[in-house]
């Protein structure tokens, strides 16, 4: 999720507060990545990119695994992968269900798992899952969305707690919404729906 629309926000974010920022998605973005390229042009190579599919365990682990060959430790992991399949749950098929969930549930395992030893073993590491408002208060048409963003958030409570002592911290942020390209692709009358229920406006 590095290079999507908060993705690529938090890249800067962290590359502006000194860090070496590797921005990952799906290889098969060509155009994509060379916008972000481009969009993060002015941080002299302070952010790059790397593929990897979080939905795949082993794409995950090797992607791990050369970061730390080519640069070291991976010290901070922020988890922004996610896709939808809005539909109501009478019309969901279980693939819509299972794509999901393997991006925005599993992804957050995959990447996990492969960075929690090495920060276990150094005595730090941040954890940051990007999770929703619609993990706590649901949305129609977004029963997977929602299932898997109350996982993500579930997910990272327990991983705080095993980890609390190891010097590392898991947290989730649940942003609201934000105009990016995912939440454009909302219909227009989904999205006046969900503004005219945000008590500010």
């Amino acid at each position: 999720g590095g290079i999507g629309g908060l993705g690529t926000e938090i890249c800067r974010h962290l590359a502006q507060a000194g860090c070496r920022v590797i921005a990952t998605d799906l290889a098969a973005r060509d155009e994509r990545v060379v916008t972000f390229q481009n969009e993060v042009a002015d941080f002299d190579g302070a952010i790059t990119f790397e593929p990897v599919d979080v939905s795949d365990f082993d794409s995950c682990r090797q992607l791990i695994e050369r970061i730390q060959q080519q640069l070291g430790s991976v010290d901070v992991l922020v988890n922004a992968a996610g896709i939808t399949r809005d539909t109501s749950l009478r019309k969901m098929s279980p693939q819509q269900w299972h794509d999901l969930m393997h991006v925005n549930l599993d992804g957050v395992f995959n990447m996990c798992r492969n960075v929690i030893e090495g920060m276990s073993t150094r005595g730090f590491g941040r954890i940051v899952n990007i999770s929703s408002v619609n993990g706590q208060t649901g949305q129609f048409g977004q029963t997977n969305y929602s299932a898997a963003k109350a996982g993500v958030h579930g997910f990272s409570m327990a991983l705080a707690r095993e980890s609390a002592r190891k010097g590392i911290t898991v947290n989730t942020v649940s942003p609201g919404y934000c105009d990016t390209p995912m939440v454009a692709a909302v219909s227009a009358e989904i999205r006046e729906q969900i503004v005219a229920g945000i008590p500010v406006g």
